[in-house]
């Protein structure tokens, strides 16, 4: 089936730096979570790594302090539209000097006069070929220099400031914690594996053999010049809801002992890592805040967070208020 996270990413949409510290040492600052509020949130974070990095009955050797972190929502905005819908936006008003046809075909005719009630009726597949055109039909190498090129220029359309430095500073703080005390951090996003990959390093200290995203397939093509890997518009795996831990089983190979989300797609994620044995630990980041960033949970088309909400309660998951809990959103603010 082609592109069912076109759901994701486009259908409802279209419409940190820090290297890994010596794992046996612990964050020396006095305030190991500067941007947060003194809380339960907060409290609840520290409670647990140092309940499993001190020699006690809820220890963890190093080789499981695993943490799985969702991208949209979680670690950056993605309000009012996804990101990588964004992109996909841009790709199309880039490409359309080559394609005059889609002047008068749908959806991408939709994407260049702006009609979202166009583009809406298309529906999954309209967004399957709009991210079909801009994300396939290329080698997986040059791929990554179109996503690095634009993040380079690219600025949110509400906060004026590039994509990756629309991150949110208490996030950033919580990975270098983490990694601070041994923890090894992935992403596990429903977004675009390799639209994620170019820019996660250098952003979250992050590598890119950490991040697990919805994938396209590919095909390895050896011309005799050249030996590369073709992106191809069909879908492989979709990184979302409960895919998100049958990829966490498939490319890590453990169970997290510590997941945070954002949305109803975090909510299986959360409940296969909160389910092993041992302390574990489910946060999920409630957007609250309608002046600094965004307030939506229930009604919103973008990051719906309803069941895991619900949820979060019965389960005993930290619910991260950022209004109440975060000092600070974006970096340098």
């Amino acid at each position: 089936m082609l592109i069912k996270v076109s759901t994701v990413v486009l259908a409802c949409s279209l419409l940190l730096s820090g290297c890994q510290s010596s794992p046996d040492v612990k964050t020396a600052a006095a305030d190991p979570l500067p941007s947060w509020n003194d809380g339960p949130a907060k409290k609840a974070i520290i409670d647990f790594v140092g309940q499993v990095t001190a020699k006690g009955s809820n220890f963890v050797p190093l080789e499981d302090r695993i943490a799985t972190f969702d991208n949209d929502g979680t670690l950056w905005v993605e309000q009012p539209i996804y990101t990588e819908a964004i992109f996909t936006e841009a790709r199309i008003q880039q490409m359309a000097a080559d394609h005059p046809d889609w002047k008068k075909k749908q959806p991408f005719a939709a994407v260049l006069n702006h009609d979202e009630l166009a583009l809406a009726t298309s529906g999954e597949k309209g967004a399957a070929e709009l991210l079909a055109a801009t994300h396939t039909g290329m080698t997986d190498e040059r791929f990554d220099g179109i996503v690095t090129s634009w993040m380079l220029n690219a600025k949110h359309p509400r906060f004026q400031r590039p994509f990756t430095q629309c991150i949110y500073q208490p996030m950033v703080e919580l990975l270098r914690y983490l990694q601070a005390n041994g923890f090894t951090n992935y992403i596990v996003s429903g977004g675009e594996q390799e639209f994620m990959r170019p820019w996660t390093d250098k952003t979250y200290g992050i590598p890119r053999e950490h991040v697990i995203g919805t994938q396209l397939k590919t095909e390895f093509v050896n011309s005799g010049e050249a030996a590369v890997l073709m992106r191809l518009p069909q879908l492989d795996s979709m990184n979302d809801g409960p895919g998100k831990p049958v990829n966490i089983g498939r490319f890590i190979g453990k169970r997290p002992i510590a997941a945070f989300g954002n949305s109803d797609g975090d909510q299986q994620m959360l409940e296969y890592t909160t389910a092993g044995n041992g302390l574990r630990f489910g946060a999920l980041v409630h957007h609250t805040d309608a002046v600094r960033e965004y307030a939506y949970d229930r009604a919103s088309k973008v990051g719906t967070l309803d069941k895991a909400l619900d949820e979060a309660g019965e389960k005993h998951w930290t619910v991260i208020d950022i209004k109440s809990d975060w000092k600070t959103i974006f970096p340098g603010q």
